[in-house]
């Protein structure tokens, strides 16, 4: 493969700073900047990075949360403990070029209507998770984690909100946790199924670590949000629809 191109590896940097800054591991950005690298990225190769980033940023973020109490192991335990299995067999699960297109790009439109919308603000008085409602939930998210290289957390957030299971804060700790082990699990089964390739991708690693390390220290108070969500949201559009036309023309 020819050397990465420099406008890929800046926007990496970009992403893991914007997604740090609010405890998240910025998965579906990788994969919209992966996807529109002019020379075709297999999609083993694009989920293996996606999630190895994920996985690098969401740590750091992770660790902020667990210093400042916010992560609830009662709201994360259901989640977290169907989805870890669930997303080290979609890690072991090889999808068509396709079919991966097609969910990759209903990911990232949903991704991007969650940036464009106004943010669900969650529940002042939670109440426990219901476990039959959140081991499936888990399990779901957690298979559609490993097979698309993607954390979970934007299929996960707004729904513990939704369900009033936490306050915002809350579901951001939870988020972040869930998101960490996914990835782990995730990049686990790619491990097994010896699917996990780096070759030419370091540069991207040392982004996404530069970009976390300066979107955990400068916070999301410090970025004009509105511009920047519009923005991400704008190159998820695209990713999509590159994705959507692949799909459908395969």
């Amino acid at each position: 493969m020819a050397p990465l191109p420099l406008w890929l590896i800046i926007s990496v940097l970009l992403v893991a700073a914007l997604y740090s800054s609010v405890g998240h591991g910025g998965a579906s950005g990788y994969l919209a900047c992966l996807s529109l690298v002019p020379a075709s990225v297999a999609p083993a190769q694009m989920a293996t990075m996606a999630l190895t980033l994920n996985l690098l940023v969401v740590g750091i973020g992770l660790w902020t949360f667990m210093r400042a109490g916010q992560l609830s192991m009662r709201l994360a335990a259901p989640f977290v403990l169907a989805s870890v299995p669930a997303a080290f067999l979609g890690g072991l699960t090889p999808l068509p070029l396709r079919a991966y297109s097609l969910l990759l790009a209903a990911a990232l439109l949903l991704a991007a209507a969650r940036l464009l919308i106004k943010p669900l603000q969650g529940a002042t008085d939670t109440r426990p998770p219901q476990w039959p409602l959140a081991l499936i939930s888990g399990a779901v998210i957690g298979w559609l984690s490993g097979v698309l290289g993607i954390g979970g957390g934007i299929f996960l957030s707004p729904l513990v909100l939704l369900l009033g299971y936490a306050t915002p804060r809350q579901a951001a700790g939870c988020a972040a946790f869930f998101i960490f082990v996914n990835s782990a699990a995730g990049l686990a089964g790619r491990w097994f199924q010896g699917a996990v390739e780096f070759g030419v991708w370091w540069p991207l690693v040392i982004a996404a670590a530069l970009g976390a390390w300066i979107g955990s220290r400068l916070g999301a108070g410090r970025f004009s949000s509105a511009a920047l969500n519009r923005t991400l949201a704008i190159v998820l559009l695209m990713a999509a629809l590159k994705l959507l036309k692949a799909g459908i023309v395969s």
